[in-house]
C-alpha cells in the first residue's frame, strides 16, 4: 500500500493531528481525526450504529480544503 500525504491540520503546529492522505492503490481517503466525545458518538448513533471495528472521527472544519484536494487527488489520478 501506498499512502500520499495530502496535508494535516494548518492550526496544529507540531504536534499529531487531523491529517489526510489517499490511497494510491484504491484511491480511498484515509483520515486521522480527533476521537468523537460521547456525545457525538450517542447522537451519531441515533442515524447509523458504530460497529465495533468503526469509530466516528471528528475532522475540524480548516482541514476542509484538504479535504477537498485529497478528493480531487483521488479523482484527477
Amino acid at each position: 500500500m501506498a499512502l500520499r500525504f495530502v496535508g494535516k491540520d494548518p492550526e496544529s503546529g507540531d504536534h499529531g493531528s487531523p491529517t489526510v492522505w489517499v490511497d494510491e492503490e484504491n484511491k480511498d481517503l484515509v483520515i486521522q481525526g480527533w476521537k468523537a466525545d460521547d456525545r457525538t458518538t450517542g447522537e451519531s448513533a441515533k442515524n447509523v450504529p458504530t460497529p465495533e471495528h468503526e469509530a466516528v472521527i471528528r475532522v475540524p472544519n480548516q482541514m476542509i480544503p484538504l479535504l477537498r484536494e485529497a478528493l480531487d487527488v483521488a479523482e484527477l489520478d
